[in-house]
């Protein structure tokens, strides 16, 4: 019995196959999420190229009516990357650069936040508060808009369900642009509001 047990002790036969098997889940799953990673950066990669292409077309007069279709030419661009795609777009108009921040407050109590009685400047003129003054839309001439594109696709691998990931992934992408002087730019005064 025991001139079996060293005889077998001694058999090489089948190892390669019982390493391969103990190493492949591992090997697996570090190729499928580095392939997914590699791919949502290059689907990133896309869209930001084409939202910038949108963004500085929705800028010119002639495109600024038309949005729906400067929205199809990013889903296009984006087309050839896979099927399944769902894509929301936002516009957000401000009347400079400086203004795309929170409509500054009076922190009486210095907690960082805006609490009821504390004065604001009303920017966008609705008589409210915003984090974002923005107005929703492509605005008006000399107007700086902020054009984002969300896309939501199926990741490529089913290993994310192993890592713990979503079955979806959404990515964004955003620009700002400065709209043509196509016609007068309309204001609206800033008021100081306490209420």
């Amino acid at each position: 019995m025991s001139a079996r047990a060293r005889r077998l002790g001694r058999d090489r036969r089948g190892v390669s196959t019982i390493e391969f098997a103990m190493l492949a889940p591992v090997m697996f799953l570090v190729i499928f999420g580095l392939g997914e990673l590699l791919y949502q950066a290059y689907v990133r990669a896309v869209l930001e190229g084409a939202v910038v292409k949108a963004g500085r077309d929705s800028s010119l007069e002639n495109n600024a009516v038309d949005q729906d279709a400067i929205d199809a030419k990013v889903r296009a661009m984006l087309a050839g990357l896979g099927g399944g795609m769902t894509f929301a777009s936002e516009r957000r108009s401000y009347a400079s650069f400086a203004l795309i921040k929170p409509e500054t407050f009076d922190d009486k109590n210095k907690n960082g936040k805006r609490d009821a009685g504390e004065c604001f400047d009303d920017i966008n003129g609705n008589g409210k508060w915003d984090a974002d003054p923005g107005t929703t839309g492509q605005g008006g001439a000399n107007d700086v808009t902020r054009y984002t594109m969300t896309v939501t696709y199926k990741r490529l691998f089913p290993v994310g369900a192993f890592l713990g990931w979503s079955p979806t992934q959404s990515l964004s992408a955003s620009t700002l642009l400065k709209n043509q002087p196509y016609k007068t730019q309309t204001s609206n005064a800033v008021t100081s509001i306490c209420t």
